[in-house]
This record gives structure tokens, C-alpha cells and sequence, in this order.
């Protein structure tokens, strides 16, 4: 069996391939954002629904990466949402300054980093000390893909997952019914499609 070291996969993008035959996985993408080794959670990056973002949380319209609509992040806990943002490069670094222009995004409440430019956001809390502090764009999420303790890697395993390194914007892309192909042409050797 494939063995991933905690956290080994966060950060990563997961990609379907033909041998994964569960339909909500059917040529998706997936952002890693946790992998413990109580199991692992992501968000399917490239299913938008027709839900607009200014119908649920007016406030962050102006900050929602385009389309502005909310995706479906996969089959579990589809009453929950999940916010995801990005940080303008080099602004989630900045140590020692105060929240706000000059500091970093880190010192936020409501901010939970998962890469150096990814992180979660609180969207009950007001935009403005986000984007003040770089908060580029966000991107929500209804409901999101998990996985138990050794489910993750036995599917790794069996090849229904690629696992490939993400760039910061794929989660905010603006085709994501292009993201599955390309995703896989720009990785080398097999992959390239």
C-alpha cells in the first residue's frame, strides 16, 4: 500500500481518472486541504453550481474569485460551506506587522492558512480587514470530499487519483470545466493528456 506521510497530501490536487467510478468524482479535481492520519478532506475545484455568491454572502461578492457562484465541493456535509482565498504572493509572510495593510493575512482571526498563499476564510466576519490585509479573491464551497484513515491511500493505490502539485490560482480558476484537462497536460512523462 502506498504510504503518505501526515500532511503529505495537503496542499495537493487530487485528480480523477477514468478508473474512479463514483459519480461525484466523475473528471473532478480535488484541492487538498487537510490529510491527517485520522483521514484526510478537500474541496472539488471545478464543479460551480448556478447559486450565486452575492445571495448568500453579499458582502464578499466584490472578493469572489469569477464565477462568482458557489461550487459544490463534494458529496459530504452538502449543508455546510467552506470558503477558500488567496492571498496576494509574499503578503501571508509578513511577520510582525499589525493586521491590516501593512501586515499579514496570518494575523487574522478567522483566517486558517493551509498553504503559504491558501488558507480558509470566516465569511460571518467582515471582508474589508481580509482584503486590506491581501486576501486577493475566495472561492465557497458547498459541502466537500472526505476520506477515513486509510480510504485516501488505498484509492491512491488502486489508481483512481493522480496526485499532482497545485498551483495557487486552480482553485479560482475562471474555466473550471477545463481545470481536469488542464491539469494533466501540464504534467509530464503519462499524465500529459
Amino acid at each position: 500500500m502506498t504510504e503518505f506521510s501526515t500532511g503529505a497530501l495537503t496542499g495537493k490536487l487530487l485528480v480523477a481518472t477514468p478508473l474512479l467510478t463514483d459519480p461525484n468524482f466523475d473528471r473532478t479535481v480535488v484541492f487538498m486541504c487537510a490529510h491527517e492520519d485520522e483521514g484526510a478532506f478537500g474541496v472539488v475545484i471545478n464543479r460551480p453550481t448556478q447559486t450565486a455568491v452575492i445571495d448568500h454572502v453579499p458582502d464578499w461578492h466584490r472578493l469572489a474569485a469569477s464565477p462568482a457562484v458557489i461550487y459544490a465541493g463534494g458529496p459530504v456535509d452538502l449543508e455546510g460551506a467552506i470558503a477558500l482565498g488567496r492571498v496576494a504572493e509574499g503578503r501571508a509572510q509578513l511577520a510582525g506587522g499589525e493586521a491590516g495593510s501593512e501586515g499579514g493575512i496570518e494575523a487574522l482571526e478567522g483566517w486558517t492558512a493551509v498553504t503559504s498563499q491558501l488558507g480558509f476564510v470566516d465569511v460571518s466576519r467582515s471582508p474589508e480587514p481580509f482584503a486590506a490585509a491581501g486576501l486577493e479573491q475566495m472561492r465557497l464551497f458547498s459541502g466537500h470530499a472526505g476520506w477515513g484513515a486509510e480510504q485516501l491511500a488505498a484509492e491512491i493505490e488502486e489508481e483512481a487519483w493522480f496526485v499532482v502539485d497545485a498551483e495557487p490560482g486552480d482553485p479560482f480558476t475562471r474555466e473550471p470545466e477545463r481545470l481536469w484537462n488542464e491539469v494533466l497536460r501540464r504534467q509530464p512523462g503519462r499524465l500529459a493528456i
